[in-house]
């Protein structure tokens, strides 16, 4: 049976869980009918206007991108040069477009990786938390013969979820007090006398969006006739947008294996002596995780788009940085998104070669 986009979207949350994606990026699907059939997949860079006409000829039913398309709200769909013409495009030629972007930053083997990978970085660990937006963590308190059947009623309504683990809950034991007033139908102990039982504890994760049917399924499944229960926001289960590592060899050399790894022009600004650096990698644009990397212990930050400024910054904290462009630090990324997503589906179109960035070479 031919996949629907949302069992191909199920498929790529395995690996690319977009609860992940940092709390201002616009990932999944963007445009599209989640019913749809996604016979042909394609993968690009970015949805420009020639990756849309190349996937419509192509005939995919389904876009994946690393970068999104629409960022901002869009007051009209109309055709012309704008993304409001591209996302017309996209609809009239039948192609769904899903975006990861920052969730496949932070995802083990994802863009980060990738491009630590690609630098020869050993000793590799994540550095800068990327936070999700709509992290709330949901608590209640009930007799311990009743978790399975409440903790199940919340991880089926949507909580529970950690990464690419589900059902996640933690309990602990205790002891609870209550006096029942008139009216109500205390499962334990009697109207108008202090009573003290023993309850479980029982949290779990969930996101906003998930929080009311959470709630919904704790009340209903709950043996209390009036369960408590608290719901927090939170910051929780970040993911790491950076990579930090080790590199055998002088400033000099690093700063040519990242031109020759990466195919591109690089520029730097600071120096640093030694014969093993510690260098920090971040995807795209990563001069705001300046101040990570140096707490992290870099000695060098390789990222794109670092401004005068940021540079001047960084020289004066004592930390290189090797800007490589935008779009040439997250090649590698790209590549490894296509490897991923066409082992995942039959007849990928790999769309990675029109490459996004606008800047042309010497």
């Amino acid at each position: 049976m031919t996949p629907t986009i949302a069992d191909a979207i199920a498929q790529l949350e395995t690996t690319i869980p977009l609860s992940k994606a940092a709390s201002w990026d616009a990932v999944g699907l963007q445009v599209g009918d989640r019913g749809a059939v996604a016979g042909t997949v394609g993968v690009c860079h970015e949805a420009s206007g020639e990756v849309i006409a190349a996937a419509a000829a192509a005939g995919c039913d389904l876009l994946v991108s690393y970068h999104p398309l629409v960022f901002s709200p869009l007051r009209g769909v109309v055709a012309g040069a704008s993304v409001a013409g591209r996302v017309f495009e996209l609809v009239r030629g039948g192609v769904a477009l899903y975006v990861v972007h920052t969730a496949f930053d932070v995802a083990e083997g994802g863009c980060a990786d990738a491009l630590a990978e690609s630098l020869e970085l050993i000793d590799v660990s994540g550095f800068g938390p990327t936070w999700p937006s709509d992290a709330a963590k949901i608590v209640t308190y009930l007799p311990s013969d009743a978790v399975t059947v409440v903790a199940g009623a919340m991880w089926a309504a949507g909580a529970g979820d950690v990464g690419g683990y589900s059902d996640c809950s933690f309990t602990i034991e205790g002891q609870g007090s209550y006096r029942p007033g008139e009216g109500t139908s205390p499962l334990t102990g009697t109207v108008g006398d202090l009573s003290s039982v023993p309850e479980v504890r029982i949290e779990m994760n969930a996101p906003q969006s998930r929080v009311d049917a959470t709630v919904a399924a704790l009340v209903a499944a709950h043996p209390y006739d009036e369960p408590a229960f608290d719901v927090y926001s939170a910051r929780a289960n970040a993911g790491f947008v950076g990579r930090i590592g080790s590199f055998n060899g002088p400033l000099s050399q690093l700063q040519q294996h990242v031109a020759t790894s990466l195919q591109t022009d690089v520029r730097r600004a600071g120096d640093s002596g030694g014969d093993t650096l510690r260098v920090a990698v971040v995807p795209g644009s990563g001069s705001s995780l300046m101040s990570a990397a140096a707490s992290a212990g870099a000695d060098v930050l390789v990222t794109g788009d670092v401004s005068h400024h940021r540079a001047n910054e960084a020289v004066e904290r004592g930390l290189v940085v090797i800007d490589a462009g935008h779009a040439a630090t997250e090649r590698p990324g790209i590549a490894r998104l296509y490897s991923l997503v066409s082992t995942t589906f039959d007849g990928t179109v790999d769309l990675t070669h029109l490459d996004p960035t606008p800047w042309e070479a010497e």
